[in-house]
């Protein structure tokens, strides 16, 4: 949610969005970060479905 908000805001801020002089660059960048360290999307909703169905993987 994150990477497509700060994505959008780069889009309405048009190159100025890709600056330093903005938050918004650092906002996408440590949105993108957090994404990578955490893993895709689609392996965060594999953990929280197994941790809803109480599935275990050994």
């Amino acid at each position: 949610m994150a990477v497509r908000v700060t994505n959008d805001a780069i889009q309405i801020l048009g190159g100025y969005g890709y600056t330093r002089e903005y938050p918004v660059e650092r906002w996408h960048r440590d949105a993108k970060i957090h994404t990578i360290f955490e893993g895709t999307s689609e392996i965060q909703q594999l953990v929280i479905a197994r941790a809803i169905s109480g599935m275990r993987v050994e």
